[in-house]
């Protein structure tokens, strides 16, 4: 079978099931109650044929007025119905540990993601779209619940009813029970194999894409000053344009190819039913059968073939899950460029002393070094201005003292103290900062103002505006510092 590798996967199906089995693993109790009510449940629906023979057998075997044959009958009749609330009962109790399962896990993901995302480097975000990136995070999440919905709550299930019916059958009749293990593994062994090799490869590129489109929107309504500055909107639209139609090429053949196994696998679910009644018929007409066996036989495999044409849907559902979920593992997985050291303690700044002590620094796509054995010292209280052409490293320099960046090589100490020995919350928040472009949080104004200092009065942040000049036109405002 050809397959199509896709240079995009920054993690693969293991890495996603190696990252839902540690999410599992923090809720243990839960995961044992959910598995526990899908193996009641499904036990019911195990047992529900082999009752609804014996009600055959029973209407068979005698009139309803002869008294053995009633009691046999309704015996027959109110066991499947006790089977079949107590299913009801257990997946209730299923699903409602699923919900709770989910939600938590979903919450954890999405904060653990954000979390590694802050702390990324300034290069990183420098190279990555924001919309991209959101995009990757809150599909990852959203595939979560088909994910673990499908694999506790379906494919677990189906297992069973394989194995149990499966065992019943073969009990019965040894051969029909091979001709039911053999034809559903080879079903499950079929569906499996093209869902990896052959839908897989395809919906990782079409996810891709679709990370794509994500982020050539953001860029565009982000930047929309600059697009209507340049009168660019047919120039933003034609771009546009262009992507979704890679991305409705891609993902259609995606979708292509999950019909095609769809009619494949019910080929395969038809042989196996000529199969199965074949041998019932050919047993019945030798006179080893009855008719409530008959029965037996025919609601056995009924039920078996709901769940293994579910279980076809539900492995690419799974196959699915994991394709949306490979690029918030990846982000995950990502190691942080810079990073606290495990000794790290926060920064302790007195007088405010800067030294760079033979300093060596080029960015990581560069050649040539920006610093090279670069020594100066700034005394606290002190005033530098630092001049030079564009791309001369003065940003740079702030940066580095902010450890926005890792050394090739020396010390930058401030107090006397390592910056990389510090801890980076603690060394920033030190720090006053004024962008080259103000950034404005989708927050009030007060918010922004004293973002550098949370705890922040109203009459502090009312007079950091003043002295910016910003407090009559604040004040002016419907809303003053409550505007957003």
């Amino acid at each position: 079978m050809k397959r199509f590798p896709v240079h995009q996967r920054g993690a693969n199906s293991r890495d996603v099931f190696t990252f839902t089995v540690r999410h599992w693993c923090r809720q243990p109790v839960r995961l044992a109650i959910i598995m526990a009510a899908m193996l009641a449940s499904t036990l019911a629906d195990v047992l529900m044929p082999v009752f609804s023979g014996r009600l055959i057998d029973a209407v068979a075997g005698g009139a309803a007025v002869a008294a053995p044959a009633w009691h046999s009958a309704l015996s027959a009749f109110s066991v499947p119905i006790a089977l079949a609330l107590a299913a009801i009962a257990m997946r209730h109790i299923a699903f409602i540990g699923l919900n709770d399962l989910l939600l938590k896990m979903m919450s954890d993901v999405a904060n653990e993601a954000f979390y590694h995302v802050q702390r990324f480097s300034t290069d990183w975000h420098a190279n990555s779209f924001a919309g991209s990136t959101v995009r990757k995070i809150t599909r990852g999440m959203w595939a979560l619940d088909p994910l673990n919905s499908t694999v506790l709550v379906a494919l677990f299930p189906s297992f069973i009813i394989l194995v149990g019916s499966t065992a019943l059958l073969g009990w019965h009749w040894l051969v029909m029970g091979v001709i039911f293990a053999c034809g559903s593994l080879i079903y499950l062994a079929f569906t499996i194999s093209l869902s990896l090799g052959y839908i897989a490869p395809a919906a990782s590129l079409a996810n891709s894409w679709d990370t794509r489109l994500g982020g050539a929107l953001a860029d565009a309504v982000s930047c929309n000053a600059v697009v209507k500055a340049f009168g660019a909107e047919i120039r933003e639209d034609e771009r546009l344009a262009n992507i979704m139609t890679k991305w409705r090429h891609r993902t259609r053949r995606s979708w292509v190819r999950v019909t095609i196994i769809g009619s494949t696998q019910g080929v395969t679910l038809v042989a196996l039913r000529v199969a199965a009644i074949g041998y019932a018929l050919l047993l019945w007409s030798h006179g080893q059968a009855t008719p409530g066996e008959i029965a037996y036989v025919l609601t056995s495999f009924v039920v078996l073939q709901g769940y293994l044409r579910d279980a076809g849907m539900h492995v690419r559902n799974v196959q699915r899950s994991v394709n949306d979920m490979e690029e918030l593992v990846a982000i995950q997985n990502q190691q942080l460029d810079v990073a606290d050291r495990p000794e790290a303690k926060p920064i302790r700044i007195t007088t405010g002393r800067i030294d760079f002590q033979n300093v060596h620094f080029r960015y990581a796509n560069h050649p040539l070094p920006l610093y090279s054995e670069c020594s100066l010292s700034i005394e606290a209280g002190e005033r530098v201005g630092l001049v030079g052409p564009s791309g001369s490293g003065k940003s740079t320099f702030v940066k580095l003292i902010q450890r926005l960046y890792d050394l090739s090589g020396g010390r930058i100490l401030i107090d006397g103290q390592d910056v990389s020995e510090v801890t980076q919350e603690s060394l920033r928040s030190q720090i006053a900062i004024v962008q080259q472009e103000p950034i404005l949080f989708h927050r009030s104004l007060a918010e922004n103002i004293a973002y550098g200092r949370p705890g922040a009065s109203q009459a502090e942040i009312e007079q950091a505006a003043r002295l910016a000049s910003a407090h009559d036109f604040i004040a002016s405002l419907p809303k003053g510092y409550g505007t957003l």
